[in-house]
């Protein structure tokens, strides 16, 4: 079948079996179990509101513990485990976690990743939160927003590429394709860049993909929350005789502070689990390595299930306190 066929049909019973379940099940609900006729009728309508929520819900709660419980359980499982000759699993205990500290490529990871960690999200924070307020000053601002949100649109993989591209190095007596090479030359530069070969600073290199691509959702969120800001407060500052800079900095930022903080957990989370840039751009060569990178090479690549799904593990533990900072935050932004 045609791809673009297959889809379609997928859109078509995937959007069409949700509206006839939802519909389906008030009917039932209504009619059925607990019709809203006769001398129980208002007792019938309690309960029918009561389990509702539950019918709603129910299909989530079970794609969440299919796709979600049932894999973290056995990836710790596994994480405990060793293949064995025949496809047979024996149990070793912490000794996955133990080989997995003492090899370097993980320690590398670990300090890649911090290193990442300490970066991007307060890179495209800022960068997002600049745009934010810049291009609500431009009468053409909303075009600006579009052009700096476009690269949320693309995949990791595609910016991946594009950049690969932007950092290509051809020799010396070739033209080159790469911009950074280009104006590398062209400003005195004694021969072409191989930049994603260069330890430590190519780390930096593969992290402005993702600067590039997270600035474009920091700017969205934040532009709304400066919108939200009462107007009363900054009209204050401006008649006491604040320069802009202390509006921005003392009075809007103040007011905003929870939000950045959800944007940049956020985008933390989103940093710690970052695969696709890396393996595109660099495989973890060039001592460029991270968390989801090694747990890849483990288990795909070298086919060792245990310390992959140990590596597995770390990364979740990293990203578990954040995400529920996350949603406390969240939750607390909207009382």
């Amino acid at each position: 079948m045609h791809p673009a066929i297959l889809g379609l049909i997928t859109i078509i019973v995937g959007v069409g079996g949700c509206i006839g379940y939802f519909y389906g099940a008030n009917l039932f609900l209504d009619k059925v179990l607990f019709p809203a006729t006769g001398p129980n009728a208002g007792r019938n309508i309690n309960k029918a509101n009561m389990i509702r929520p539950w019918i709603f819900l129910g299909p989530a709660i079970v794609a969440l513990g299919l796709y979600l419980a049932y894999p973290v359980v056995a990836t710790l499982i596994l994480s405990f485990q060793e293949r064995l000759p025949g496809g047979a699993r024996g149990w070793v205990g912490f000794e996955n976690y133990t080989k997995m500290f003492a090899e370097p490529k993980f320690t590398e990871a670990m300090i890649n990743n911090m290193l990442w960690l300490t970066v991007v999200p307060a890179s495209a924070t800022a960068f997002g939160l600049i745009a934010a307020q810049l291009t609500d000053r431009l009468s053409w601002g909303n075009i600006s927003k579009s052009i700096i949100f476009m690269p949320m649109a693309i995949s990791f993989v595609g910016a991946a590429v594009i950049f690969k591209l932007v950092y290509e190095a051809r020799p010396e007596d070739v033209a080159q394709i790469g911009i950074l090479n280009h104006l590398y030359l062209l400003f005195g530069g004694a021969e072409p860049k191989q930049f994603l070969t260069i330890p430590f600073w190519n780390s930096f290199f593969l992290m402005v993909v993702l600067i590039w691509i997270q600035t474009g959702f920091a700017m969205v969120i934040l532009s709304a929350a400066l919108r939200g800001i009462p107007e009363e407060t900054v009209e204050a500052a401006i008649i006491d005789g604040a320069n802009p800079f202390q509006i921005f900095f003392k009075i809007k930022i103040p007011q905003i502070m929870g939000t950045i903080v959800v944007v940049w957990t956020t985008i933390t989370i989103a940093t710690l689990k970052v695969f696709d840039i890396v393996f595109a751009m660099t495989n973890g060569n060039w001592e460029t390595q991270v968390l989801a990178n090694y747990m890849y090479d483990k288990l795909f690549v070298a086919r060792d299930w245990g310390m992959g799904s140990a590596s597995a593990m770390i990364i979740m533990l990293l990203v578990t306190p954040i995400l529920v900072w996350n949603v406390y935050n969240a939750r607390k932004e909207m009382r």
